[in-house]
């Protein structure tokens, strides 16, 4: 993309703001996060009912090939990362790569990355809100979903509202459970392979006699792979959360290196786990969730209420780390002057605004999803998948300029470095492109595709125009 020419935002001379500029009032945001909670951040964020029940759709499309989906998505994944680590490590914000954005391409730039990311998050709360409140509303049917939804928005918002550390608190204990979950699965899993527990060892029967590795072809590889990537959404959460921990530039970059292996073997260790001890034919997989499957085959008791249990926990995580996300991401952007000015107040060290408008946003969808599922909440989903796709490009593009720029003007920032640079980001570039590609394949990603193309085309000629304003304001 071509630099942009419009010109520097007062006050500062570069065209960008300080990561945690004072909001009116003279209050600013705290650093009340310490290592442990980024770390737990970084390996909870991405641990959530999208591997722990939809992975098992990428199961039954792939086939025992879903191992190399997630592998393949697992490499892109730990370069984007990479990416990000490099980025906030040298110049932590809480818009993480919005601000980048901004200043590498343009306030456009800025706008729809920052803004798409929000819509993102803000549907995400009402996807794992409304899931939530199904499965407590299962247990205890006498009071509706609708009332648990309410409960769960209610709550993770009061708590947001409050000091960023009880955000922290909530996220570590979250994410040990979830990592508890999969660490007992892993160990299980392996017990059942090699016959200690469970009808006996498997052999590679599941993984070669079903049909062959790759029993769908091509065709359901590409299915499992979207499940993959779209099951890996989340990660970025943790530079977002960087800029309000007590040694930013530390603690992201000691996240980001640990992270990202960590993470990767939780999710290819359990698929290939999964595929090897159960037939990826059996319809359980896809109707029960693929960890509940196999726990009931090694006879671990009440299988399905422990994975009902983890899965609970693993959206109400994902709806505090959504809403916090959220928060902060709006707080940066109108803090640069992209956004409502009212959106900006802070109190108590958190921007208690945006919270509310997070999570107004969030019920809004909810409600959607009541009287408007066909039409309304259908297109508010479909932008979300797309969502993370996008802003990976933007990452990819932004990195190879910050990095240009950063090699020229402060060479001692990069404390963290993209592997293989160039190289490895443009195949990480041209690997989100060719995602996007294969989405044009099926009607149902066709759909996600037009429904997101609306949402970026809109925030981009929003962000143009707003460009355009500014800089004829200063001539």
């Amino acid at each position: 993309m071509a630099p942009t020419s419009a010109p520097p935002a007062p006050g500062t001379p570069d065209g960008t703001r300080p990561a945690a500029a004072p909001a009116p009032g003279g209050q600013q945001l705290t650093h009340g996060l310490k290592q442990r909670h980024l770390s737990m951040i970084a390996l909870g964020g991405v641990i959530g009912a999208g591997l722990f029940v939809g992975s098992g759709a990428g199961i039954a499309a792939a086939g025992p090939a879903i191992i190399l989906a997630f592998v393949l998505s697992g490499l892109l994944v730990m370069l984007i990362m990479r990416m990000l680590g490099e980025m906030s490590a040298a110049r932590p914000a809480s818009g993480s790569f919005s601000v980048h954005a901004e200043k590498e391409i343009g306030p456009w730039a800025g706008i729809t990355a920052g803004w798409m990311y929000w819509v993102m998050l803000c549907c995400g709360v009402a996807a794992e809100a409304t899931a939530a409140g199904k499965i407590v509303n299962g247990w205890i049917p006498g009071v509706s979903a609708w009332v648990w939804v309410a409960l769960f928005m209610a709550f993770f918002c009061a708590s947001n509202l409050t000091a960023v550390k009880n955000f922290g608190e909530f996220e570590f204990w979250f994410a040990a459970i979830k990592i508890t979950a999969i660490i007992a699965f892993l160990v299980l899993g392996g017990l059942g392979i090699a016959g200690v527990i469970g009808p006996g060892a498997p052999g590679a029967h599941n993984l070669t006699g079903e049909g062959g590795f790759l029993p769908n072809g091509v065709s359901g590889l590409i299915v499992g792979l979207l499940a993959s990537v779209f099951a890996y959404g989340g990660l970025e959460t943790v530079t977002i959360a960087a800029a309000e921990s007590d040694d930013p530039k530390k603690n992201v970059a000691n996240a980001v290196r640990t992270a990202v292996w960590r993470i990767a073997i939780f999710y290819i260790g359990s698929m290939a786990l999964v595929v090897t001890l159960v037939s990826w034919k059996d319809p359980k997989v896809v109707a029960d969730g693929p960890y509940v499957t196999v726990l009931s085959h090694l006879g671990v008791p009440a299988a399905g209420l422990i994975m009902q249990v983890v899965v609970l926990v693993a959206l109400l995580s994902a709806m505090n780390a959504n809403i916090y996300g959220a928060s902060r991401m709006a707080y940066s952007l109108v803090g640069r002057g992209q956004g409502p000015k009212a959106l900006a107040k802070v109190g108590g060290g958190v921007p208690r605004r945006a919270v509310l408008a997070s999570c107004l946003f969030g019920f809004g969808a909810v409600l959607a999803a009541k009287f408007w599922p066909d039409t309304v909440f259908t297109w508010l989903m479909n932008t979300t998948g797309v969502a993370i796709l996008v802003v990976w490009l933007f990452i990819c593009v932004v990195q190879l300029r910050m990095r240009r720029r950063l090699e020229r003007e402060a060479p001692e920032l990069l404390t963290v470095k993209m592997w293989g640079y160039p190289y490895l980001t443009w195949i990480a570039m041209a690997a989100v492109a060719g995602i996007l590609a294969l989405m044009t394949t099926t009607e149902g990603n066709r759909q996600q595709l037009y429904a997101a193309g609306v949402l970026v085309a809109a925030l981009t000629v929003a962000g143009l125009l707003k460009q355009r304003r500014d800089a004829a304001a200063l001539r």
